[in-house]
């Protein structure tokens, strides 16, 4: 028998991914997506004709649960490896190789890190003496990455390495993101005290992976956002776009949720609810039923970003998968990976995307597409020697792009979730809790699915969660 109607709030990948997943475990699923188009931040579509990613371009291969979804939806055939992982860092005005052997910019190698040249020898020096130095404290609060850093290793360490790769993946800043919630091994580590580079080089020995192992990102051919349309289109689970729910309630047999503009809201009722949508959208629907968890999201900030992505005919980028920019650096561009040189996507085009934004920085955003292309162009001289007029250019905005995890964000996620552990068969899900990157997505779309199988609105221990 099935478990009864559950509608799942949200059609960005951890929506689909609990549609998915609880309509395998026989619910009757529909997704509820107020946009026109299911996948949320990932999307597929073309410039210059080449098939290309305009958001999230892979997907970490080190936790299973996005590759067995690939795999679940038929597109495992299809999965492809990365040509380059070589990346660079623009620092100090120059452009220098990524060091080998860094936990999220933290440097566990000293040769390798002298020998990129992205410090000074002061900077290398802090480096080097810190694991003998003054004993740390055991870290017994969270704290920001970049205080930690800066602390430890100084500030070379923390603008010309933590910052632009902690910034790649949550476009935010290090001295506001959450040593927990960003490295919570690292955290774990340094609990008992002592050296944070001594943890950190233990903590990349202990993740070495075998050289026959492979990359640790995937794609798929024609993009990673192909992903949400193979989902969407299965037929496990009804899927509805611009759709607009405005509110939750609780009924005598599950919940009401309120749709559409007034005075033509349409009522659905369902007997089980997963709320998949971003922490702003989550905090408004959640203030009835669960007005804890509404609050605590409603505190969780969110960073805007665009991607620019061109398409060149006659030049020929640095060897190397892209391109970080430090902070100090006075440019608009964050990041630029050179995709034609980074994946095997074919085409007779140099296929390249620039990342612009980050917490707190609003200023090239407020640009029009064509002023922020011309922008990110000229920036591409200084930062890889190209100064051509692209043959085709595309900017992609994603206002509240990325959720920031702030200094408490894993309590605060523990207080959102014991709150709606308290309403039956309600759960929430998403990039606003435990990962910003599709894996993580997904995992918190399979314990969603297990926390609703609760008749009596507490967690079952895991007993579902690993299905």
């Amino acid at each position: 028998m099935s478990p009864g109607e559950l509608v799942v709030v949200g059609g960005g990948i951890a929506g689909l991914a609990a549609a998915w997943h609880a309509a395998a475990d026989g619910w009757q699923v529909t997704v509820l997506e107020a946009g026109p188009r299911v996948g949320g931040k990932l999307r597929s579509g073309s410039v210059g004709g080449v098939p290309v990613d305009l958001g999230a371009e892979s997907m970490l291969v080190t936790r299973p649960e996005g590759l067995e979804l690939l795999t679940d939806a038929g597109l495992d055939d299809d999965r492809i490896s990365p040509s380059t992982t070589s990346a660079r860092i623009r620092a100090g005005g120059g452009s220098h190789p990524m060091p080998g052997r860094t936990m999220m910019g933290i440097p566990t190698d000293v040769a390798a890190l002298r020998e990129s040249g992205v410090l000074s020898p002061a900077g290398v020096s802090a480096v080097e003496t810190e694991p003998s130095g003054a004993a740390m404290t055991p870290l017994e609060e969270d704290v920001s990455v970049g205080a930690l850093v800066r602390a430890r290793v100084g500030d070379e360490v923390a603008d010309r390495l933590v910052e632009p790769l902690l910034g790649g993946v949550y476009a935010g800043r290090a001295d506001a993101l959450s040593l927990r919630a960003t490295m919570p091994s690292l955290a774990t580590r340094l609990q008992a005290g002592g050296s944070l580079v001594a943890a950190a080089a233990d903590l990349v020995g202990a993740g070495t992976r075998a050289p026959t192992a492979g990359p640790v990102f995937t794609s798929l051919r024609g993009g990673i956002g192909r992903l949400p349309a193979a989902l969407a289109s299965s037929g496990r689970f009804a899927v509805r776009t611009g759709v607009t729910v405005r509110g939750i309630e609780r009924t005598t047999t599950g919940f009401a949720l309120e749709c559409g503009a007034v005075p033509v809201a349409e009522r659905v009722e369902a007997d089980a609810v997963i709320v998949a949508a971003p922490a702003a959208k989550a905090a408004r629907l959640l203030r009835s039923v669960a007005p804890v968890a509404g609050a605590e999201l409603a505190g969780i900030d969110s960073a805007n970003l665009a991607i620019v992505t061109f398409a060149f005919d006659g030049v020929t980028p640095p060897p190397g998968s892209g391109l970080l920019v430090a902070a100090g650096e006075r440019l608009a561009t964050k990041a630029v990976t050179l995709t034609s040189q980074k994946w095997p996507i074919g085409g007779d085009h140099t296929v390249l995307r620039a990342s612009v934004g980050r917490a707190g920085e609003h200023q090239a955003l407020r640009f029009d597409d064509a002023d922020l292309i011309e922008l990110v162009r000229r920036e591409l001289r200084p930062l890889l020697g190209i100064d051509a007029v692209p043959v085709d250019a595309l900017v992609t905005r994603w206002g509240g792009g990325l959720p920031q995890y702030a200094v408490g964000h894993v309590e605060k996620v523990a207080r959102i979730r014991a709150a709606v552990a308290a309403v039956p068969r309600l759960a929430v899900c998403g990039a606003a809790y435990d990962g910003v990157g599709v894996p993580a997505c997904v995992g918190s779309a399979r314990a969603a699915v297990a926390r609703i199988h609760s008749t009596d609105g507490r967690e079952d221990n895991g007993t579902l969660a690993g299905r």
